[in-house]
């Protein structure tokens, strides 16, 4: 607590040039104009409880239905499934006496269906009731009154009130920042739920309130906030405090954003001016909408199809009915009527055809499968249940497992084209390694990066006698065998070696993986040019606006930095000898532990000045004092901007560094410049003299001014060296891309991260890589752009787009990759409707997609560009709240559950411990659901044409008369019990290759975007071969039957019998044309699939032992009727056989002369050919992937080619030489 109270006297304002230092004059400045009507009373929230003043609640909430909205909502989504409607006017027509069914047999099944998918629906969205409420009672500090404060839950928190937010609690609305723990009013803010960025902000309240520092300051405190509407501009923000009667005008840097974290500050003190959906955060927010997979949409054009086929056989019939009514039932005596009813009326022929269209379309009703909704959402959840119980996506550190939160979803993970994905937390853990460096022309670091390594290791499997054992691994223990990698070794690549047994041993020092005893414990001493190496450790250890923290339990310090690279940078420094331990108001101390004295020495560097980073400067620099009186400029930058800022007598190095620069940019390093220069007390103080009056300037041309000052200073730079960190991402993140590469989906990153960071991750995870040519969309400031104003912007960026278009069609290279990278404020303009397909056909044709400095309202409007500009599946993946926008508005939502809450998850439908995981769920589990759906939804298209059509030839025997040819019991039994288990083991169980075939030919992936399984070629062709199965087993049964003698006795078929041998057959077709579908057999799918034509037998003999009052005409019709006659017998093979004939013709034809990919991997499996021929087993790994140009395999193959290239020089020089 006393170490927190010391560091909160320093005013850390003055650590920042450009990002939150205003001039001491900015509360006397004129009064923003404000185009709002919002009028806050401060510390009066009971003025707003009336109109005009009352706002919305700070009640939120992320639900699809609520108390009132459930039933009417929920029945709706019911019954937008055509085949529900059509049942529902069924159940509705089996109340009238034309049904040929009993009311029950039409309205149960009905309302189990809707009823077990409405408890689903409702059973998913009570789980994300839940999480609101544990948002909604989160408890704050508020004022009560008279200088008191008590706490409070964030849904009662009103518009005007006065919180107290203390250290690493959220903020629960937007807030008007008052005063805090430092006396100057400084916080500090994370804002990663809303623009994903976990470098700290730095807020300041205005100069004005700073006296509002304690609780009993705000017993007299009134003021009044005039200010903008709500709006989703998370950056933006205009309006003016009126106070001690007077006006200041208010900006962005005093508000303080809901769902954003106080860190490293005491405690805050702000008045409430949005709330709950007023709030930006929650103005981003779009609302949870209902999803429905490609196969069910698709599914409905089937049901159009089917029912169009049953009004058509159905009129038909009603015809045929008529007809036969009119001209012959009058001549059959024994079918006349006592009274006829309309229903049947020869006197009517025309009514009576009507009633008998009802009739008809309630018949053949079984053409419309009602069963198969229920056993797709039965499928669907066992689908979800081995999706949550999937070990592989286990993440042992957070303990938690893979969710499918709603199972709605299962077969789209299979067909997904396109991941918007998020940056920070999703691809990063946010953690730099320093890991080489080069200082005075010297390279230090031997440890390999990733990139380096896979090269190696790429490039000796394809030498066919390596031992890959022998290759460097990431932080291993094994030295490069170079008797087994000659190759490599030809190639040069002396860079790739790994560190000794020894040096393993040692503990992992976060943010430090260096390696080289050139530097390490001092001995860099003892290196030509130790001077310029003594400067590069000072200026890693002073060239920041980090803040040491102690921590007791280590003994050594951390360090609270705006970027992770500075951390890194500081933690290098410690472990090189060059400890940063305390900052004061105008000092940094840095203890050098190696002097020429032996002995550790503690030294302090007055900071005169510090020109902060900015995106467009690209550098960052600060002036200090040292010791002995010399003024430096210390200076680190991307090496492009230091380069050209060097002077004549700076550029030693140049040359060398270049090449050093060159050499990490290909192994996948960040990498910056590191450079100084002496100054003179007179030259600084003319200098600073223009500088400070710069600063405290008044008007808009403040930071030209800043600007143009600071670069004067920093020019005439002498170059020390350059250093490389690598971004560590999520474990796995780089595997699971280039698998995703492979598997042919496109990755998008979307990120609230300046574009410098998001260039720089998208290089670490291998979507951007050395060579590839990339495509900056940006606005620019200048005059000529100002004076046009929006439409001149406009016109710059349609222009940039046309012309980066026409580059990539002109492009020869076949090798050639295209990156795009665009930020938020162009992104604004970009998402009108006039330039966005122009955009996205950009986009589309370039290899990977970064969008930085993007708002989640943007995110959401880019995911919704690409799914609807596209037309194909989209997935977005994201872990905080500023990504739940695009997980709703993608065809599926993927939250990670990591570090920053639950928000993302609660509105995702999927959700997964770690990034590396999607790979699995998409390339297994995607394409088991796809294929199992899709085969499923097929096979029971064709089981119901195969039955419901033989009710229709019957029909026509039958003179049109509604008579059925099966008792009404086999009709309950064949979609419920007979059929129903065999089709759900084929959507549970299926699998055309195993998990880790799917994990080693991603290729296969591509079966789902392409959807070769539920195309329209497939699925007539399903409809024909159950309108083939319908034809043989009606008719060939009909010739068997049809004057033939049945029983011993001569006797021939009654209806009965050639019924239940009918049904008999159909049971038997369609068991055996499932069994025939299956390329994976379990003892559950043989039980269930024989087990179901064992269970036709059973029930037809106990129904056939009941009394005649309940079987009717099927008493003892298995023992005394059927069982004795071999043609039942004979005509159930028969039918059997030459049913699925045609089906096993196919398949055996496609396997032999056009195979698809599964069908040749599976016999490779089969005949173990991936056992006892790993080359060719290799091989047909090395085919089976989509060509692309991101992901580590693609950064690999262009670094085999650079390395080959210069390999195929150097053989060139050589024999020119000879």
């Amino acid at each position: 607590m006393t170490r927190g109270r010391i560091r909160s006297k320093i005013r850390r304002s003055n650590l920042y040039t450009f990002s939150c230092l205003r001039p001491q004059t900015t509360d006397t400045e004129g009064p923003n104009t404000v185009q709002g009507s919002r009028v806050v009373h401060c510390n009066q929230p009971q003025l707003h409880l009336k109109k005009p003043l009352k706002y919305c609640s700070n009640f939120i909430s992320t639900t699809k239905y609520n108390v009132v909205t459930f039933l009417p909502k929920a029945i709706f989504e019911q019954f937008r499934r055509v085949a529900n409607l059509y049942f529902l006017l069924a159940a509705v027509l089996s109340l009238t006496p034309i049904s040929p069914f009993t009311p029950v047999s039409m309205i149960a099944p009905l309302a189990f269906v809707v009823g077990l998918s409405m408890a689903k629906e409702a059973l998913e969205d009570s789980r994300r009731f839940v999480q609101d409420m544990k948002v909604n009672l989160r408890k704050v500090s508020v004022h009560k009154g008279d200088g008191v404060f008590g706490y409070r839950p964030w849904h009662k928190i009103r518009v005007g009130d006065v919180l107290k937010v203390e250290k690493d609690q959220f903020f629960p609305a937007d807030l008007l920042l008052l005063s805090s723990s430092y006396e100057d009013g400084i916080c500090y803010v994370e804002t990663m739920n809303l623009d994903g960025e976990t470098n700290l902000k730095v807020k300041r309240c205005l100069e004005t309130t700073l006296s509002l520092d304690d609780d009993e300051s705000f017993k007299d405190f009134l003021g009044k906030i005039r200010c903008e509407d709500p709006n989703p501009n998370l950056y933006t923000f205009v309006g003016n405090l009126e106070y001690d009667r007077q006006v200041f005008p208010l900006d962005p840097t005093q508000i303080l954003l809901r769902d954003s974290k106080l860190r490293n500050t005491a405690f805050v003190y702000g008045v409430v001016v949005f709330t709950g959906h007023d709030s930006k955060v929650m103005q981003n927010a779009t609302k949870s909408p209902s999803k429905r997979s490609t196969i069910e949409k698709k599914m409905d054009y089937i049901i159009y199809i089917l029912f169009t086929l049953l009004v058509l056989i159905s009129l038909i019939s009603s015809l045929g009915f008529a007809v036969k009514t009119k001209y012959q039932v009058p001549d059959w005596w024994y079918l006349q009527p006592n009274k006829p009813d309309g229903v049947f009326d020869p006197t009517n022929p025309s009514l009576s055809g009507f009633y008998h269209l009802i009739t008809a379309l309630i018949l053949y009703g079984y053409l419309i499968p009602i069963s198969l909704y229920v056993s797709i959402e039965v499928v669907k959840v066992l689908q979800a249940t081995f999706i949550n119980q999937d070990i592989q996506m286990y993440d042992e550190e957070s303990g938690n497992t893979a969710q499918a939160r709603t199972s709605n979803l299962n077969e789209e993970l299979g067909q997904v084209d396109t991941i918007l994905s998020d940056k920070t937390g999703t691809l990063t853990c946010n953690q730099m390694d320093f890991l080489k460096c080069s200082i005075a022309g010297t390279a230090y670091g031997v440890r390999s990066s990733e990139v380096e390594v896979a090269a190696v290791q790429q490039m000796a499997i394809q030498e066919e006698d390596v031992d890959l054992s022998n290759f460097p691994k990431r932080r291993g223990g094994r030295h490069v065998s170079r008797d087994n990698v000659e190759r490599a070794s030809e190639i040069e690549l002396e860079t790739v070696i790994t560190s000794s047994n020894e040096n393993d041993l040692k503990p992992t020092i976060k943010g430090f993986s260096f390696e080289d005893s050139r530097l390490m414990n001092g001995n860099w001493s003892k290196e030509p040019n130790a001077d310029v190496h003594l400067l590069f450790f000072r200026i890693l250890a002073i060239c920041h606006t980090a803040i040491p923290e102690y921590n007791e339990a280590t003994g050594s310090f951390t360090y609270e930095a705006e970027s992770p690279d500075e951390g890194a940078f500081l933690v290098a420094a410690r472990e090189f000898g060059f400890e940063f331990f305390r900052r004061t108001q105008s000092s940094v101390f840095v203890r050098e532990r190696y002097t020429n004295s032996g002995e550790p020495v503690e030294k302090e560097y007055k900071i005169l000045n510090v020109l902060d980073f900015t995106s467009k400067r690209k550098r960052m620099s600060v002036i200090v004092q040292d010791q002995e009186g010399q003024i430096l400029l210390l200076c680190k930058g991307a090496d492009s901007i230091i380069f050209d800022r060097l002077s004549k007598n700076g550029k030693v190095y140049e040359e060398t560094t270049t090449k050093h620069l060159n050499e990490y940019g290909e192994a996948g390093l960040r990498t910056l410049a590191l450079a100084y220069r002496k100054l003179e007390e007179s030259q600084y103080a003319t200098w600073n003299n223009e500088f400070q009056k710069a600063k405290t300037s008044i008007g808009g041309d403040r930071e030209a001014m800043l600007e143009r000052i600071s670069d004067m200073m920093e020019r005439e730079l002498i170059l020390v060296g350059a250093t490389a960190v690598e971004d560590k991402l999520q474990k796995g993140v780089p595997q699971c891309i280039d698998k995703l590469a492979q598997a042919g989906l496109k990755i998008w990153v979307l990120t609230g991260d300046k574009m410098e960071t998001a260039i720089n991750i998208g290089f670490a995870c291998s979507l951007l890589r050395q060579g590839m040519k990339q495509i900056c969309i940006t606005t620019t400031n200048s005059d000529a752009l100002v004076k046009d104003g929006k439409e001149g912007a406009k016109e710059n960026i349609l222009n940039q787009i046309t012309n980066a278009t026409q580059m990539i069609k002109l492009e020869k290279d076949p090798h050639a990759a295209f990156a795009l990278i665009i930020d938020g404020k162009t992104l604004g303009y970009v998402l009108d409707d006039n330039m966005k397909h122009q955009f996205l056909g950009l986009a589309v044709d370039c290899a990977s997609v970064i969008c930085c400095r993007v708002s989640p309202k943007q995110k959401a409007e880019v995911t919704r560009l690409v799914k609807e500009g596209t037309g194909k599946t989209t997935l977005a993946i994201g872990d905080g709240a500023n990504d739940v926008g695009m997980i709703q508005e993608a065809d599926i939502g993927v939250g990670i559950s990591g570090v920053e809450g639950m928000q993302a998850v609660m509105a995702s439908d999927f959700s997964i411990a770690q990034f590396r995981f999607l790979e699995r769920l998409l390339v297994v589990h995607g394409h088991w659901c796809y294929k199992r759906i899709a085969q499923m939804v097929c096979y029971f298209f064709y089981k119901n044409i195969a039955f419901g059509l033989t009710l229709f030839y019957f029909e026509a025997f039958a003179a049109f008369s509604g008579q059925s040819i099966y008792d009404d019991w086999y009709m309950l039994l064949f979609n419920v019990i007979l059929t129903s288990l065999p089709v759900i083991s084929l959507g549970v169980f299926e699998q055309d290759v195993s998990s880790e075939v799917c994990l080693q030919f991603p290729a296969l992936y591509q079966q789902g975007p392409k959807n070769l399984f539920f195309d329209w070629y497939r699925i007539l062709g399903w409809m024909g071969n159950g309108l083939y199965s319908s034809l043989v087993i009606f008719f060939l049964n009909i010739v068997i039957f049809y004057d033939q003698a049945f029983r011993v006795g001569g006797e021939t078929a009654d209806m009965e019998a050639v019924g239940t041998t009918m049904f008999t057959c159909i049971i038997w077709a369609v068991n055996c044309q499932i069994a025939l579908t299956m390329s994976h057999f379990t003892w559950i799918q043989h039980l269930l699939v024989w087990g179901s034509i064992v269970t036709w037998y059973l029930f037809l003999f106990l129904y056939g032992m009941m009394s005649p009052l309940i079987s009717g005409n099927a008493y003892q019709i298995l023992v005394e009727v059927l069982g004795p006659a071999p043609i039942y017998w004979a005509a159930t093979l028969l039918v059997t056989i030459t049913c699925n004939l045609p089906y096993l013709a196919h398949i055996s034809f496609q396997r032999c002369f056009n195979p698809m990919d599964h069908h040749i991997i599976q016999e490779i499996k089969y005949y173990k050919k991936d056992i006892e021929d790993r080359h060719m087993w290799t091989r047909e790994r090395s085919k089976a992937r989509q060509e692309t140009k991101i992901g580590f395999t693609a950064r690999v193959e262009a670094k085999i080619r650079q390395l080959r290239g210069r390999l195929q020089k150097k053989h060139s020089s050589n024999l020119s030489a000879s």
